[in-house]
């Protein structure tokens, strides 16, 4: 029984360091003139609370801390850069039409709203993240009055 308990840590301890050398690709690009903060005037504070809570996830920019290096981490955060690019990328702001940028920045009001936005595991891991009620609602006054910029033309 004991060779079997040892036999059992050996393995996953092996298995641990073998998928060490399974990473997936890192989302790191150089800043692009297409990003949001190249193409549009953004508030000095919400730009701050943009790059704190939503720019790993959400732009080609991730700021990767030391447990983002481990596996099976590593696959945990690379599926939601993934997810969360699919939904919106910052990065391509510029490539984007205005319809959708409405759509985007509409989105983004409604999940801070609803506190979905940052999700909670990315939270915990970034207490930065963690915004205050005056801080939510500035980033949902922020992205009604910009909304309503953009379908205006002013």
């Amino acid at each position: 029984m004991r060779t079997a308990f040892r036999l059992l840590i050996l393995l996953f301890i092996v298995g641990l360091v073998i998928i060490q050398f399974f990473q997936p690709e890192k989302n790191i690009a150089t800043e692009s003139p297409n990003h949001l903060f190249n193409q549009e005037e953004v508030p000095e504070d919400v730009s701050a609370m943009l790059k704190s809570a939503c720019l790993d996830c959400h732009s080609n920019q991730t700021n990767y801390q030391w447990y983002h290096q481990v596996a099976p981490v590593s696959w945990f955060i690379n599926n939601h850069i993934v997810e969360g690019k699919e939904e919106l990328n910052l990065s391509n702001w510029g490539q984007m039409e205005i319809l959708d940028k409405i759509a985007a920045l509409e989105d983004m009001g409604k999940e801070i709203r609803n506190g979905k936005m940052p999700i909670t595991s990315y939270k915990l891991m970034h207490p930065k993240a963690i915004f205050s009620e005056q801080e939510s609602q500035r980033l949902i006054e922020w992205t009604s009055s910009f909304s309503e910029q953009l379908l205006t033309g002013e």
